[in-house]
């Protein structure tokens, strides 16, 4: 939610290109969580699910290098968005290899 905030003051030629695409792949982290937890108990979906998570999360970041770039955000926010978003990388990994302790 913060990162889609953030995005209501990039400029409105960034709406179909930039804003859309960090929001897009920043939900999608959140939404592929929800899906593969709700299947935990089959661990392979979860592993992939969880996968596509860690996956948006890495093109999340790449937008945020973009958005940074592009003076969109400042240098604290990136450090701040990108800090976070490393930190879910790590519990998504942890999901990935010990699928066992999330059913």
């Amino acid at each position: 939610m913060d990162i889609y905030n953030k995005t209501k003051e990039f400029p409105k030629e960034e709406i179909y290109s930039l804003t859309s695409q960090i929001r897009r792949s920043s939900r999608s982290v959140c939404s592929n969580i929800g899906e593969g937890y709700q299947k935990r108990r089959y661990p392979a979906h979860f592993i992939s699910k969880m996968s596509d998570s860690d996956m948006e999360n890495s093109e999340t970041q790449v937008w945020l290098d973009f958005s940074l770039a592009c003076k969109y955000i400042s240098q604290e926010e990136f450090i701040n968005f990108n800090e976070r978003s490393e930190e879910i990388g790590k519990l998504l990994n942890d999901m990935i290899n010990k699928p066992e302790k999330y059913k």
